[in-house]
């Protein structure tokens, strides 16, 4: 009877796993979806108010000026006697049409990433940055332990210039032989190309699809907040290459132990020295492209235009008063022929996506000019980069459906006027880091941080007018939080295809990680809360 029970309950527990095993998080346009009829349904319950919001182009609410108004108003027309009603109620209808508003209003943000994907493949179809790299790694043989902060300080200037993650997929076939030939092992393959794209994306200092998106819904420059930012990027690429060197330190001692052990046994090797000289074998099938004239013009114009891009959104004039650029557009206007012939540029400092979009699509111009590519080449990359990203240009659109439904239901400023209230007597620092810790799990449930930011920002950005602390803190607040998540979240695609391809265990990669993405939080928490309180 006991075993025949004991049978029972193992086929139960067989049962459990399967179904848990089929069940699936829905992706992130259906989880959207959900969120706006979510939303739609809470505008029949939420009571519907407004605030008054102050003069000018960039308005903003006035701190305890909210009023509920009723879901349902009546007008009658004074002349004709007719009545009108409004009922701001969304129903199944709103629920449609919310994602095409949402569309049609993000429509410059959705173009500027459909350009970045295409000039992204441009890039990538020229091999320039894989070549690079593997200069770089040739010119450190004998110095093998300074291969891990060169290229966790690449892989973080890629994160926080343009939020290179999903790219760093390919980099893997290169990277792993690469350090399994230094002496080390899969996992400090997969740490040096993780925590150091993570950590830049982390400290987004003009990530576009992080903190440009953000910025652009909270009101504010991504240029404001660089300075927290960038804070926050150097303290914590030093812990994290500290940290990576540490590990990859004890993994090289057991590696020569275990070198000693294989050349002992001879043929009669164990498991784990089979592993080792199969990977140590699979290093010589690697081999980086050419780094020739041509790669390395396209490399230089890859960096360029990143660093264009850095001057374009940073206000010089409006917040620091420099005039540099604005003098050199008027000056420009006054040479024949040049002025008209360049057309009316816009001044470093006032770009906005549509004005950086055309940067980088002027860049991909040049770089197929460059590698001579030809016209049909050019344009299939293109436009094949451009589909790769067309999901995230989706997303965008849907989540900007989730803010058309909340301000068209008029809930959005009651949910304001909640947090209004429940920040009252809060100190500016203990703001910050609570508006940090409410990102962390809505970054698991929303991996997208282009789609965290737009159904997030336009509701949590003005709580930080009533906090008396700049709106650039809740960007930083967003973009540290959603990024330190990506480095450990399973719905995260780079993460886990690369833990496949360096063949490390999720489990044990949380085991390993887990330490500095504590010491990533402490430090990015100090620093808004210190920023916040001065």
């Amino acid at each position: 009877m006991e075993k025949t029970d004991s049978v029972e309950g193992k086929k139960a527990l067989k049962r459990k796993r399967k179904f848990f095993s089929r069940l699936r998080f829905p992706s992130a346009l259906t989880l959207l979806f959900i969120i706006i009829a979510v939303m739609a349904a809470l505008t029949w319950i939420i009571p519907s108010g407004q605030y008054k919001v102050t003069d000018g182009e960039d308005a903003t609410p006035i701190a305890g000026t909210y009023q509920q108004v009723d879901k349902s108003t009546t007008t009658v027309d004074a002349e004709t006697g007719e009545k009108t009603t409004t009922d701001v109620r969304q129903g199944l209808w709103e629920v449609l049409q919310a994602p095409i508003k949402g569309f049609l209003d993000a429509s410059d943000v959705v173009i500027f990433v459909l350009v970045i994907g295409g000039f992204l493949a441009v890039q990538a179809k020229t091999g320039a940055l894989d070549a690079g790299l593997g200069k770089v790694i040739r010119k450190l043989r004998g110095k093998e332990k300074m291969i891990i902060p060169i290229l966790m300080t690449l892989f973080a200037i890629g994160g926080t210039t343009y939020g290179m993650q999903e790219e760093t997929i390919a980099f893997y076939p290169l990277i792993i032989p690469l350090v399994v030939a230094a002496g080390y092992n899969g996992m400090t393959a997969v740490m040096v190309i993780v925590f150091g794209s993570i950590i830049g994306v982390i400290g987004s200092t003009v990530n576009p699809f992080s903190t440009g998106i953000a910025s652009g819904f909270a009101g504010v420059s991504i240029g404001d907040g660089i300075v927290e930012r960038l804070i926050i990027l150097v303290l914590s690429l030093v812990a994290g290459i500290w940290f990576t060197m540490h590990y990859a330190a004890k993994v090289k001692r057991c590696n020569e132990e275990l070198a000693v052990m294989c050349e002992v046994h001879g043929t009669h090797q164990s498991k784990e020295c089979k592993e080792y000289l199969a990977d140590r074998a699979a290093t010589e099938a690697v081999r980086s492209p050419q780094y020739n004239k041509k790669r390395k013009l396209v490399v230089w114009v890859f960096g360029l235009t990143f660093f264009v891009m850095i001057l374009t959104v940073i206000p010089w004039a409006s917040k620091f008063n420099i005039t540099i650029f604005e003098d050199a557009v008027k000056w420009l206007y006054t040479v024949p022929f040049v002025g008209p012939f360049l057309g009316h540029i816009i001044p470093f400092g006032d770009w906005w996506f549509g004005e950086i979009a055309s940067l980088f699509l002027l860049s991909s111009i040049i770089i197929a000019v460059i590698y001579r590519m030809k016209e049909s080449d050019f344009t299939e990359t293109f436009v094949n980069g451009a589909k790769d990203l067309l999901g995230v240009a989706l997303i965008i659109a849907v989540s900007r459906g989730i803010s058309v439904i909340m301000s068209d239901g008029m809930i959005a400023d009651t949910i304001i006027h909640w947090g209004e209230a429940g920040l009252s007597g809060l100190q500016s620092s203990v703001f910050g880091a609570l508006a940090y810790v409410f990102y962390l799990p809505l970054s698991v449930l929303i991996p997208s941080t282009s789609g965290l930011a737009t159904v997030t920002m336009p509701i949590l950005a003005p709580l930080a007018d009533f906090a008396n602390i700049d709106r650039s803190l809740m960007v930083t607040a967003f973009q540290t939080s959603s990024g330190l998540i990506n480095m450990i979240a399973p719905t995260v695609g780079a993460l886990m295809g690369g833990l496949a391809l360096a063949k490390v265990s999720y489990g044990k990669y949380l085991r390993v990680s887990w330490p500095l993405f504590a010491i990533l939080a402490v430090i990015s928490i100090a620093v808004i809360a210190v920023a916040a309180a001065l």
